[in-house]
């Protein structure tokens, strides 16, 4: 398990000072980022054995998130190693200890050679210790796009793929997924889950077209590519 503490800052909240989904999404990426560093087997070690992890699924629940200048510890750890597989926990405590948000994700380890799975070598395996998964929702990591006539379907405008949306494996950082579908969606402070399926990763200069489907209590958002494929599937509850 490897945790951390701070404080939520102002850049990180939206209009009514309250963290954002996003900035979540990439204070849990920091997080296993830290402890992959510091177990020594961060981007360095996986660049000399040319792999590299690749985001496939998150889920969060939610019970409320912080608001500006709370102090949270931000916690880690992976439960699972199946093949090419990764599964990882992430939580969010607030100042008492109580946990405020819940989330899973899973993983694929790439050979950036041949640009296929790899799977996950020993010295990865050992260096980390698998802890019990959290108690929390497991749902399929396939998002499912809403059909049927009582769908109502909103198309977005494109969004070309710049410098700032990238990382430093050059492709599309997953928390900008998450951050075009819910701008799409028009949905931040009130989410109590999300759940978000990758599908094929964007690189500079991609066009990505967001479309919302709301259906009964559903909000999904499908970011497509030129050609029809999809890059992500993502969908959003209400508290």
């Amino acid at each position: 398990m490897y945790e951390y503490k701070r404080r939520i800052g102002f850049s990180e909240c939206d209009v009514n000072k309250t963290f954002t989904v996003t900035a979540l999404i990439d204070a849990f990426q920091d997080c296993s980022t830290f402890q992959s560093e510091d177990l020594g087997v961060g981007f360095d070690a996986l660049t000399k054995r040319h792999v590299v992890w690749v985001i496939n699924y998150w889920e969060l629940n939610i019970t409320r998130l912080p608001k500006l200048c709370e102090y949270v510890t931000v916690g880690t750890y992976p439960y699972d190693f199946k093949g090419c597989f990764g599964y990882r926990n992430f939580y969010l405590k607030d100042e008492s200890g109580e946990l405020i948000v819940k989330a899973n994700s899973m993983w694929t380890l790439i050979d950036t050679v041949t640009f296929k799975p790899s799977k996950a070598p020993q010295f990865i395996r050992d260096a980390y210790e698998m802890e019990p998964k959290l108690d929390m929702e497991y749902n399929s990591r396939k998002v499912a796009i809403p059909t049927g006539d009582d769908v109502t379907e909103i198309k977005r405008d494109p969004i070309h793929i710049q410098l700032h949306h990238l990382d430093s494996n050059h492709h599309v950082n997953n928390g900008q997924y998450v951050k075009l579908a819910m701008t799409a969606a028009g949905e931040d402070a009130n989410i109590s889950s999300l759940r978000i399926d990758y599908r094929k990763q964007a690189v500079l200069n991609d066009i990505i077209s967001p479309v919302v489907y709301k259906k009964d209590n559903r909000c999904v958002v499908a970011l497509y590519g030129e050609d029809g494929s999809i890059f992500s599937v993502a969908e959003f509850s209400e508290i």
